[in-house]
């Protein structure tokens, strides 16, 4: 069983970069020379960074799924375990809207809270 989800873990990772990488170059690049995009605090560019920290956290969050695989085919996925996973996968989240939006977009607020919660609950 645990080849099985080792190969599921893998293509989870494939999607996400397979997702991330056409997703720019086929709809967000193609989406961004739009003059008509909304200007969400006033101007388009937050609104572009926005929608890059959106699709892109997608990846971040597969990326999270397949190390719980792995976990689970390795037969040491524990509570404590699936939650540092899960917590870890809510900071490298937060980085996104706090790095692509310049800390304006205040989803990383509340990811890292996620985040931090869920560590601290993982040493109980």
């Amino acid at each position: 069983m645990a080849i099985f989800l080792y190969f599921a873990a893998f293509l989870t990772v494939a999607l996400g970069i397979a997702h991330s990488y056409l997703g720019e170059k086929y709809i967000l690049i193609r989406l961004f020379r739009r003059e008509n995009l909304p200007k969400i605090f006033g101007d388009q560019e937050f609104t572009k960074r926005t929608l890059r920290f959106a699709w892109h956290i997608t990846t971040v969050a597969w990326i999270g799924f397949a190390a719980l695989l792995v976990h689970a085919g390795r037969a040491d996925l524990t509570v404590p375990g699936t939650l540092r996973i899960v917590g870890v996968t809510a900071i490298v989240s937060g980085l996104f809207p706090l790095i692509f939006t310049r800390g304006r977009h205040l989803a990383w607020v509340v990811l890292f809270a996620i985040g931090g919660i869920t560590l601290w609950c993982s040493t109980f």
